[in-house]
């Protein structure tokens, strides 16, 4: 119904806002304190906002709550999310929210290129929106001495990683209640994130007071209530909008780093986010051919 499409659009659009404007709050949590602290109370908390929801559900038809396959599966995707985090996290030490958000945004066109490994095909939009990407990405990191800075190539590595994550979870949300898999996931990392902060971070509880509105914002907003508008939009939203909208997060990272960090580029640097931009709604928005047996039958993806 198109009032759905529209309430989930707009849905999707606050989410965007969201997780585009946390990167603000994933930098300055780190005035206080160690990326791996922050990380792990950030997804400790969000845990928590999921903790209500997950004692509401009743057990589904697809096994007990904590079944073994459940665990593994959330295991596996926290293990990605831990890395994914972290490494944006430890990038933003060393490069801008800008740079980050847009880097971070090539996940869009990284899934359906490790798709190739498992035997998917890439049409020519994603080979197109891969190279706008990468010559997006040349403007926007390569100094004047022709080299990229440490913290943009981990925010790729980061992407990387997500990329990974988006086909697990591709491959895990259609067996398992998504509310029980995201608390897993959620505290998989939390977990494994304050393990690595009490191994290599100081721990001062007065610093995790200073960095509380950062882990506030990080953990209830971004993930608790970022995650639930994501999971209630995605029920009625329209594919090629959601590709659109979700984009923005990159933009709305950039506006908030303008506004908020006063950080800005050079002109060349804004070119390098229009190009990288560009690169994932081409990737996304490209028409792809259906198979021929889908063509005969007159269904669409």
């Amino acid at each position: 119904m198109p009032g759905q499409a529209l309430r989930a659009d707009l849905l999707m659009l606050l989410t965007a806002l969201i997780w585009g404007s946390a990167f603000v709050a994933q930098r300055l949590g780190m005035d206080a304190i160690g990326p791996f602290l922050y990380s792990g109370l950030r997804f400790a908390l969000g845990a928590l906002v999921l903790l209500p929801l997950l004692l509401r559900r009743p057990a589904d038809g697809g096994g007990e709550p904590l079944n073994r396959s459940l665990l593994l599966g959330g295991l596996l995707l926290g293990l990605a999310l831990t890395a994914g985090i972290n490494l944006q996290q430890v990038g933003l030490l060393f490069t801008s929210v800008t740079n980050s958000g847009f880097i971070t945004g090539l996940y869009v066109i990284i899934v359906p290129l490790l798709g190739l490994l498992l035997g998917q095909r890439a049409g020519l939009g994603i080979w197109l929106g891969a190279s706008l990407a990468v010559a997006g990405m040349a403007l926007l990191s390569i100094g004047p001495d022709f080299r990229i800075a440490a913290g943009d190539w981990l925010q790729l590595a980061g992407a990387l990683v997500w990329g990974v994550h988006v086909l697990l979870v591709g491959a895990l949300a259609g067996r398992h209640d998504p509310v029980r898999i995201a608390f897993l996931q959620f505290l998989t990392c939390a977990l494994l994130s304050l393990l690595l902060a009490v191994l290599f971070e100081d721990i001062d509880l007065e610093a995790i007071g200073r960095a509380g509105p950062a882990i506030l914002y990080g953990g209830l907003v971004s993930v608790g209530i970022g995650y639930t508008l994501q999971v209630v939009a995605q029920k009625h939203a329209i594919a090629s909008h959601a590709a659109i909208i979700l984009s923005l997060e990159a933009v709305f990272a950039a506006i908030a780093g303008a506004l908020l960090l006063d950080e800005a580029l050079a002109p060349r640097g804004y070119l390098g986010c229009a190009l990288m931009l560009a690169g994932m709604l081409v990737a996304q928005l490209w028409p792809r051919r259906l198979p021929v047996v889908q063509e005969r039958n007159g269904s669409r993806r």
